[in-house]
């Protein structure tokens, strides 16, 4: 009986061994909304001049279909055709955008808006671009 005892009390903590490794290693976390979208304008001023990149990726369950990215002032706003789930694009806006912040919007619905941001180290990498 102790020995039946000591198994389960071992498998018991290997076990939950096992799922603490598996929530901290591995933080995959499955999209939970059906259309949803990451944005992240970045800005870096420095002495060699602006870099200014825009990332976007779709974070929902489906395809997301004339993604508009609106960078302000006159210039024209990019589309992107299909944005399909997980899959990321980077962008720099045209000269003459307004670089306070950019909208994004899409068929299904999505209307976001986020303001430029400044990463806490970011000098420039040679060409290409931002770095830290």
């Amino acid at each position: 009986m102790n020995n039946r005892v000591l198994t389960i009390i071992i498998g018991g903590g290997l076990s939950a061994l096992g799922a603490f490794l598996v929530l901290t290693f591995l933080p995959i976390i499955p999209p939970s909304e059906k259309y949803d979208i990451s944005l992240d304008p970045i800005i870096v001023k420095d002495d060699m001049g602006t870099e200014v990149h825009v990332a976007i990726k779709n974070t929902g369950m489906d395809p997301l279909t004339n993604v508009t990215v609106i960078y302000g002032g006159p210039t024209k706003p990019d589309i992107i055709p299909v944005l399909n789930p997980g899959e990321k694009i980077s962008l720099s806006p045209p000269q003459g955008s307004d670089l306070n912040q950019v909208r994004v919007t899409s068929d299904q619905g999505i209307d976001v808006t986020q303001p430029y941001r400044t990463p806490a180290s970011a000098p420039f990498v040679g060409n290409s671009g931002y770095g830290g």
